[in-house]
Formats: structure tokens, C-alpha cells, sequence
């Protein structure tokens, strides 16, 4: 689906490199925004949210380092640094300034697709040890228990499986189908049954819920 692709922003100063990352990627299946320097760059971030930054490192103005260390102040996306071959203590500086991989010049676009699909995938990693917070309701799910206005609230395997996928994808729809497959619950009826019992430990008003709403004709998502 179209809402489910990831946007991509790559942040290079040499045309042809930005125009062949930009179709490849796209080929791929991703939404893909370029800009040729660091002001352009930070332009586009006002106004849109991107899953990852491909930045390369040798810009004129303010250099790919500096960029880095600026997002990473400010917004919390993972940034792969595009560097030359060899410059070892380069590529450390970059991970230093929080950049989350790097990849040297010149190098294959599948890897680069690899490289960020690791990166999202291990983003998307929801860690059981930490709750989280859905409107008022707190969801620990090593425990097994949401706990909404001091109210502990159990949850059984098949609700756990379904949040650690919905929390992974917050405004993702889920189909009854692909909700089943996760829970391994088969029956439409009994999939509408879980996600009502759901709401009702997660919604301060189950019946006009604000978090887990039913998309008409498409399923169910949740929103952080």
C-alpha cells in the first residue's frame, strides 16, 4: 500500500549519484526526496517526517558531520553516511556524531538497500523490557498486563503478539487476515472479539476509541 512505503531523504551534492539512489530506490518501493546540501536538506525536514537520511559526507557548505550532529539534536531518525573508501577515522567521527551506519564509495545500491533495510528493521524491534505508552494506558508486555487509570489489566498470547506487531508499525492497517496470521486465530468473528477486548484495556472510551480504530473496509490500526 501506498501509505505503508518508507520515505527516504538522500542528501548528496553530485547529481548523478542523487538521480541513480533516487530511481533505484524508488524501484524499490520507496518514497524518495533529494536535496543537494545541508540547507536544502534541513528545508525538507521541517515539513516532512523521512524513516532515514542517506547523507553523504563531502558537501560544500555545512559538511555531512556537522548535518548529522544537527539532526541528531533535534529529530530522532536514523542517518547512513555515505564516505570515501579508506578514511577509517572518518567514518568513527561519523558514528561518534550519531550517524547509525556508513557506507564507502563507490559501492553497490543493493547494498545500501540492505544496509536500510537492517536499520529499519532493527528500529521497528519492539524491546519487551520497555513499556510503553499509548494515551493513558501503559502496556508492559513482559509482564503481560496494560494498566490504565491504576487498573492492571491482563492480556493473553494472542493479544501480546498482535501489539508487539502494531506497536512496531504505529499507523499501519492491519487486515483481519494478516491480524490472524499473527495471532493464529482464524475466524473473523473471534479477531473482532480480541481487538474489542483490546480496546477495552487500552481506550479510555472503548466505544469511540482514539488509539485502536477500525479503518472501514481495511482493518485495524493503532496509533502512539
Amino acid at each position: 500500500m501506498e501509505n505503508d512505503k518508507l520515505h527516504v531523504l538522500v542528501v548528496d551534492d553530485d547529481d548523478r549519484i542523487r538521480g541513480l539512489l533516487k530511481d533505484y530506490l524508488a524501484n524499490n518501493n520507496y518514497i524518495v526526496s533529494t536535496a543537494e546540501n545541508a540547507t536544502q536538506a534541513k528545508a525538507r525536514l521541517e515539513y516532512i517526517k523521512f524513516d532515514i537520511i542517506i547523507l553523504d559526507v563531502m558537501m560544500p557548505g555545512q559538511d555531512g558531520y556537522e548535518l548529522t550532529k544537527e539532526i541528531k539534536k533535534n529529530i530522532k531518525v536514523p542517518i547512513i553516511l555515505l564516505t570515501a573508501k579508506g578514511e577509517v577515522e572518518n567514518r568513527i567521527k561519523g558514528l561518534e556524531l550519531g550517524a547509525d551506519d556508513y557506507i564507502g564509495k563507490p559501492f553497490e545500491p543493493k547494498e545500501l538497500l540492505l544496509r536500510i533495510q537492517n536499520i529499519i528493521k532493527n528500529k521497528n524491534k519492539v524491546d519487551l523490557n520497555i513499556k510503553y505508552q499509548v494515551g493513558e494506558a501503559q502496556i508492559d508486555l513482559n509482564k503481560m498486563m496494560i494498566i490504565l487509570k491504576q487498573k492492571n489489566k491482563k492480556i493473553n498470547n494472542s493479544e501480546k503478539k498482535v501489539l508487539i506487531e502494531m506497536l512496531s508499525n504505529p499507523g499501519k492497517t492491519f487486515t483481519r487476515e494478516e491480524i490472524g496470521k499473527i495471532s493464529g486465530i482464524s475466524q473473523e468473528r473471534s479477531i473482532d472479539v480480541m481487538v474489542t477486548r483490546l480496546r477495552q484495556k487500552i481506550e479510555i472510551n472503548p466505544k469511540n476509541p482514539k488509539y485502536l480504530q477500525t479503518i472501514r473496509g481495511s482493518g485495524y490500526v493503532l496509533w502512539i
